[in-house]
């Protein structure tokens, strides 16, 4: 089966082509049938592959045909299909595929359709040659695209310049750990000999650099890591996610939950082998992505656009995801990844499906109510909502609770603390968004309450599989110590086994119900707290122009944005401006238009002699003559 894994990636490309070629001449429901059909049946295929691989782990390569071939180096067009590509493969197919069905009603009356659906489907495809890669380069391919594929989908509406702008910002601002990434892939080559997994990873290669030069080992992993920061937002280059919530809800879904923002940590995994051998890097991972996650959960803490709370509600788990990295929990963070692409994307569908309830409306200080009118939207969103916090049995709970216990066996209960306070906010931030959008009276317009409905079945099934996967989807890792008591297997650490280093986890069950029960307890308090606050106090936030002292800082994102501006976007507008006025325009232009001035003269001087007389033209003929003869006299 692994020999036809070039169709996963094959039937998105196909849906990009055929839509983006025939565009006007196919109807939406065409459209849609292609669009989401191609995903689909990459979902099938990647079904299969998982399926093989859980009967027979062993990795397998896939060669398509040799592709770059230059003196010593080489590299060639091959797929590594393995536990950790099987993965990867079904959440961004089955996840895909759902977002694509949602997209189908989201999108119904955008004048765009069409366009938006060849995007996602090329978006796919990008996204599952990352994954898919057996080299480097081949990764770092998916990896540009999906890069240029984010800037189509967050600018799709281009007519608005706001989102141009945020389109250009997080273009740009991935191209900063790009080049990092693809330093990393130089060095990688010079020091290990080739680019291919096989050769960057092979264990006697890893173990002479590591013996002879441990520090090229920490320059590569920092270069790679630098690289995912960029691509996950991490610190210091985060700020481009949130502004990416311009483009359509679906975007922000297939972005946040399922495909860009995971490349990061799958590059990490997959790097495994490298990153263990750097344990400076590893605890500027685990430091980076724990700062990270404290720093936009607070700033979560008082937004109120229901998809901007979402947004830094990704950049904080992706930090958890990092932290887990950086103590060497590779099966941990991947395992997070799998359940947040669950309930992330529920919840950013059930926010799009409250937008569009709403007639376009995002701020949650003017809904209320709503879950008598969307009832199958409200139940998904607190499932979404119970799974995010880390409540049991949900999906969430199992991954977060892996995450704390790999922390805390490695680094600790100080590093844990943090942590669990992450986790602490997640669980109040997400709450009060859930207790100010559906509960209390509703506090919109007499035109929005008129119009609130709940939205199409092509969006609420979405909503409702995914609910489900939130629920169930967290038992593929079932904690070790209680489970090994019970005769439960964590199936994920395992599975993962083949791609991965799994550490080994020494937990008793009674130390991990202690983990639980203070969790829960907490997040019980938690709980409570914000439903007496903003349900039976029925407290809504303040206005804008309200705001002051510390809540003005975290709610204005701690001036990050403002910061970056005036160090160093405006000192590259002066400087740019600069070589523009100076160098550009006195220097080069003046350079060019000078040579054109002087040639003009020149031959305006050259031009009066040219008189059309002819005995001023036999004149100077007989006075050359004369010169020339005396020259050649005096020559003698």
């Amino acid at each position: 089966m692994a020999q036809l894994a070039w169709l996963v990636p094959l039937f998105p490309l196909l849906g990009f082509v055929i839509i983006g070629l025939a565009n006007r001449n196919l109807s939406k429901s065409v459209t849609t049938l292609i669009g989401s059909g191609s995903i689909l049946a990459s979902f099938v295929v990647s079904l299969l592959l998982f399926f093989e691989k859980v009967s027979q782990p062993t990795p397998t390569t896939v060669h398509l045909f040799d592709w770059i071939t230059a003196g010593n180096f080489s590299a060639k067009f091959s797929f590594l299909i393995d536990p950790l590509s099987t993965i990867f493969l079904l959440v961004i197919t089955g996840v895909g595929f759902l977002i694509h069905l949602y997209s189908s009603g989201y999108m119904h009356e955008d004048d765009g359709f069409r366009r938006f659906f060849a995007y996602l489907n090329l978006f796919v495809f990008f996204m599952l040659l990352l994954v898919m890669g057996d080299n480097f380069v081949v990764m770092f391919v998916g990896w540009e695209g999906v890069g240029l594929c984010s800037y189509l989908l967050i600018g799709y509406w281009f007519e608005n310049t706001d989102y141009n702008n945020a389109a250009k910002k997080a273009f740009i601002m991935n191209r900063i750990g790009d080049l990092a990434f693809l330093i990393g892939i130089f060095l990688i080559y010079q020091h290990l000999g080739g680019i291919d997994f096989n050769t960057a990873f092979n264990i006697t290669n890893l173990a002479n650099l590591a013996k002879g030069n441990p520090s090229a080992i920490t320059a590569i992993t920092l270069c790679l890591f630098i690289g995912a920061t960029g691509k996950s937002a991490q610190v210091p280059l985060f700020t481009w996610l949130p502004d990416a919530m311009a483009g359509p809800t679906p975007v922000s879904a297939l972005i946040h939950a399922a495909t860009m923002v995971t490349a990061g940590i799958y590059m990490i995994a997959r790097s495994n082998a490298l990153f263990s051998l750097a344990p400076l890097t590893q605890d500027i991972i685990l430091y980076v992505g724990l700062g990270t996650a404290l720093l936009t959960a607070s700033i979560g803490l008082f937004q109120n656009d229901i998809k901007k709370v979402l947004a830094y509600s990704t950049v904080s788990q992706l930090g958890l995801m990092f932290a887990a990295l950086g103590v060497g929990a590779y099966s941990a963070g991947v395992f997070h990844v799998v359940t947040h692409a669950f309930f992330k994307a529920l919840l950013f569908l059930g926010a799009g499906s409250v937008i569009h309830g709403m007639g376009g409306e995002q701020d949650i200080r003017k809904m209320g109510g709503l879950r008598q009118s969307m009832p199958i939207t409200f139940w998904t969103f607190v499932i979404g909502t119970v799974a995010i916090s880390g409540i049991p049995p949900f999906a969430g709970f199992f991954s977060k609770d892996q995450i704390l216990a790999e922390i805390l066996a490695h680094k600790g209960i100080g590093i844990t603390a943090v942590a669990m306070i992450v986790s602490l906010m997640t669980c109040f931030y997400m709450f009060r968004l859930l207790f100010l959008t559906f509960f209390g009276n509703f506090r919109g317009t007499q035109e929005q309450k008129h119009h609130l409905h709940e939205s199409p079945l092509s969006m609420t099934i979405p909503l409702m599989v995914l609910a489900f996967l939130s629920t169930v989807g967290g038992f593929i890792g079932f904690p070790h110590g209680i489970g090994h008591e019970m005769g439960i297997h964590h199936w994920l650490d395992g599975f993962l086994a083949q791609s991965v280093v799994i550490t080994p986890n020494h937990f008793t069950a009674g130390q991990e119900w202690t983990l639980i029960g203070v969790a829960v307890g907490l997040l019980a308090g938690i709980i409570f707290w914000a439903m007496k606050t903003y349900v039976t106090d029925g407290k809504i936030p303040v206005k804008d122009s309200e705001m002051e002292g510390l809540q003005k800082v975290i709610y204005d994102k701690y001036y990050v944005d403002e910061t970056y501006n005036r160090l160093i976007t405006k000192p590259l507008n002066q400087i740019s401006s600069g070589i523009s006025n100076f160098i550009e325009t006195k220097i080069i232009d003046g350079g060019v238009n000078g040579i054109g001035h002087f040639t003009k003269w020149l031959s305006s001087g050259i031009r009066t002699i040219q008189t059309g007389n002819v005995d001023l033209y036999f004149f100077a003929m007989t006075i050359s003559a004369m010169l020339i003869l005396i020259i050649k006299l005096f020559d003698k």
